[in-house]
């Protein structure tokens, strides 16, 4: 009827719906027509070019079209803008792992093949998630794409370190970092996954060098990494512990090593653990680096990048993997007399969170971003609420994070990224500079071209390569090989998008964003990170409000994962439910909680209530069509209700639509989805399906016409951002409609 098909098929509409929106262009704010200047912006969180669609983003996804669908009616110009993150160690496995399977490694291609192959693998693959996301009916704006490696973007990247350089907020310094054998690469704290692993706490007996003087001959350690002992430089204790107290200051000798290493009190013993003595290795573990730091103690590497151990060992255990040093070390501590006992031992040990190698504590030279005073700017705008959290809870997170800060390690071991534009002369008599000596970037598009930068022991600033060498000058000086974190560059994410740091048109209009959209495990490795560069280097946040979606689990509550198995492609299911039975059957779920268990019966019910909205409308239609005069009537633009006409009937249902638009306006301005949801879903089937229109069979078909018309088309309008694509349907069939799209109508008031 009225070229509503008998039943909605998703499939049939679907495809052609979207073609027809990018057509129109109406995702893109420069071709909205609208009489506010106002501008409402969301960026996409990037995907990473290696990922592939799951729930989460799903959920994402629908979520932000929800605000920007939303705001868009509203008359707001909205941007929302796409684009993906080139992912350093996650795409640089990917490549990886091909070349393994024809034998090869990056080492064989070179630095430069390796990247040309990555750029290939980008190209073909890079864009893929941003397509799936189409078909989840996403309005972004494509014509804005970003990529973290495209050319103005690694612009903005050079920019903001050379920035953060010339404060001398950057150097660099030999630090304990978390290292992946595998990447051969540091890793940051937030990169590290946890497992809980059985394993044994080894008890060994340190003999003491002074027999004579002490009632004790020697003084028993556990630990649960016995290889490392070949690095200890000392044995610690609690200084308040009774039982050691009087051992304070004296030297054991290292079993299988024979180097005397002092007994050393600390407040970070915990007396508890095994005997209440433990070794300290201080390249080799975070507890016992910051104790060497305070009792400076040698440091001592017993690793190399590769996992193995060096020559700092004695020779029998020299090339040794980990683990079969650790094994070897045993045996001969055994063999020797030096191991007392073994207990079994359950503990959490890190992985790396690409390759799921286990992570080494290891001594090495990085480069470190200063972060006390950009952690008091990012905690100051939280606190004064200036930036909200939704749910609030999720602060908590955030600021247990900023106010026990590291410095931040920005470099990576890898190749594929935006490597660091520092450059080190290759003169060995001019390695060691005085302090104060500088020299100028030499980038003519750079707005900090003539800034001054010290250079630090050989060490200079050069945003592209140098001609001349400013330390020595007579030598061509090398790039350092390192690359810069992958979230160095995301947190310029909300405006480097918009081309900053040039003064663009977009940056003016769009910066700050309003809203964020993200999932709570990044919300220090990102949003953190995004509001104090925002603060930093525009002097403004960039966005208002942060969103932390919930985490979709199975329905037994375990974690989804393609490798485990329970991971679930969301095409398949918009393929089985349509886009808008999915949408809504997720959002129906999120009310705020931190997990959403799921349930594939949601999506049926979303698809039903779809069927539920179309058949609601060929009824309406139908209606128009039975009485003719009617129809011709109210294919005007213009509908009319004359209020003294009203039955009871019609008066309810206009008060329920009221009362619906008003509460629905607030869940949304409040980011409450799920109750919006649940509010459209019982309005729409249960005050307007099942009551209403069963009484206006009954009423005068005059006045009727008109109120069906005005509740069906509001309720077309309430509905849109949940489920865009039936209601742009069925919008498409109104001989009353106002406008080319749904998607372009006034929100109702």
């Amino acid at each position: 009827m009225a070229g509503l098909s008998k039943a909605y098929q998703a499939k049939e509409y679907e495809e052609k719906i979207y073609r027809l929106w990018e057509k129109s262009g109406y995702f893109n704010p420069d071709k909205l027509k609208t009489k506010k200047k106002k501008t409402y912006t969301i960026v996409l969180p990037p995907p990473n070019i290696t990922g592939e669609l799951h729930l989460g983003h799903a959920l994402n996804a629908f979520l932000q079209d929800i605000i920007i669908r939303w705001r868009r009616m509203q008359g707001y110009r909205t941007l929302w803008l796409p684009g993906t993150d080139h992912a350093g160690i996650a795409t640089q496995n990917v490549v990886e792992k091909q070349l393994k399977k024809e034998g090869l490694t990056r080492f064989d291609l070179g630095r430069e093949k390796f990247i040309e192959r990555i750029w290939a693998w980008q190209k073909k693959y890079g864009h893929l998630i941003l397509e799936q996301l189409k078909k989840l009916g996403a309005s972004c704006d494509w014509s804005r794409t970003k990529f973290t490696l495209d050319k103005d973007y690694q612009e903005a990247v050079l920019y903001a370190f050379a920035y953060y350089y010339k404060k001398g907020w950057i150097y660099q310094g030999e630090r304990l970092v978390n290292w992946c054998p595998r990447c051969q690469t540091s890793l940051s704290d937030l990169e590290l996954e946890y497992q809980e692993k059985k394993g044994k706490l080894w008890y060994i007996k340190y003999n003491l060098t002074n027999l004579k003087s002490q009632n004790s001959k020697f003084i028993i350690v556990a630990t649960t990494r016995p290889e490392t002992m070949l690095g200890d430089t000392a044995v610690a204790v609690h200084p308040q512990d009774k039982r050691y107290k009087h051992l304070i200051g004296q030297k054991v000798i290292l079993p299988l090593v024979g180097r005397e290493i002092p007994i050393i009190g600390d407040k970070a013993v915990d007396p508890d653990f095994g005997t209440g003595a433990v070794k300290v290795t201080p390249a080799h573990d975070p507890v016992d680096f910051e104790i060497a730091q305070r009792h400076h103690l040698p440091m001592i590497k017993i690793l190399n990048e590769k996992g193995y151990l060096n020559e700092n060992v004695p020779q029998r255990y020299q090339n040794l993997p980990v683990l079969e040093a650790r094994e070897k070390v045993v045996q001969d501590l055994e063999k020797e007399g030096y191991l007392v006992k073994i207990e079994d031992y359950s503990h959490r040990v890190a992985h790396c969170y690409r390759c799921g190698t286990v992570i080494e504590p290891f001594l090495s030279q990085q480069w470190f971003l200063k972060m006390d005073k950009l952690a008091e700017k990012a905690l100051k705008v939280v606190r004064k609420k200036e930036i909200k959290f939704h749910p609030d809870r999720f602060k908590k997170i955030y600021f247990d994070w900023l106010e026990n800060i590291k410095d931040w390690c920005i470099s990576r071991q890898i190749w594929w990224g935006h490597r660091l534009p520092i450059w080190q002369c290759k003169n060995p008599n001019f390695k060691s500079q005085i302090p104060n000596q500088e020299s100028r970037i030499t980038n003519s598009k750079s707005q900090i071209q003539n800034s001054k930068f010290k250079i630090q022991e050989g060490y200079f600033l050069s945003l592209k390569p140098p001609r001349k060498c400013p330390v020595c000058g007579q030598c061509r000086p090398e790039q350092v090989p390192d690359v810069l974190d992958t979230w160095f560059s995301s947190a310029l994410w909300p405006f480097a998008t918009l081309g900053w740091p040039k003064k663009t048109k977009d940056l003016k209009n769009f910066y700050p964003t309003q809203s964020l959209f993200t999932a709570r495990d990044i919300i220090n490795l990102w949003v953190a990170r995004m509001i104090f560069s925002g603060l930093e280097l525009l002097k403004k946040k960039p966005f208002s409000d942060v969103y932390i979606h919930a985490t979709i689990l199975t329905k037994e509550g375990q974690r989804m994962s393609k490798s485990l198995g329970t991971g679930v492609n969301p095409l398949d299911l918009v393929e089985k439910y349509g886009a808008d039975g999915v949408r809504f059957g997720l959002i129906y779920q999120a009310l705020g909680g931190q997990d959403i268990r799921f349930l594939e019966e949601n999506l049926a019910m979303g698809q039903r209530f779809c069927n539920k909205i179309w058949n609601a409308s060929r009824f309406v239609l139908g209606y128009l069509n039975i009485n003719s005069k009617l129809k011709t009537q109210n294919s005007k633009l213009q509908i009319k209700i004359q209020k003294e006409k009203l039955t009871k009937a019609d008066r309810k249902i206009l008060r329920q639509l009221a009362l619906t638009t008003k509460k629905v306006t607030r869940d949304l301005e409040n980011f409450r989805f799920g109750q919006a949801a649940h509010t459209l879903y019982h309005f729409f089937w249960h005050n307007f399906c099942d009551e209403y229109i069963e009484t206006a069979k009954k009423q005068n078909p005059a006045q009727t016409a008109n109120v069906l018309i005005y509740v069906l088309t509001n309720s077309l309008k309430l509905l849109h951002p949940f489920v865009p694509f039936v209601t742009e349907a069925i919008y498409q069939h109104l001989p009353w409609r106002k406008k080319k799209f749904l998607m372009i109508e006034d929100w109702p008031k």
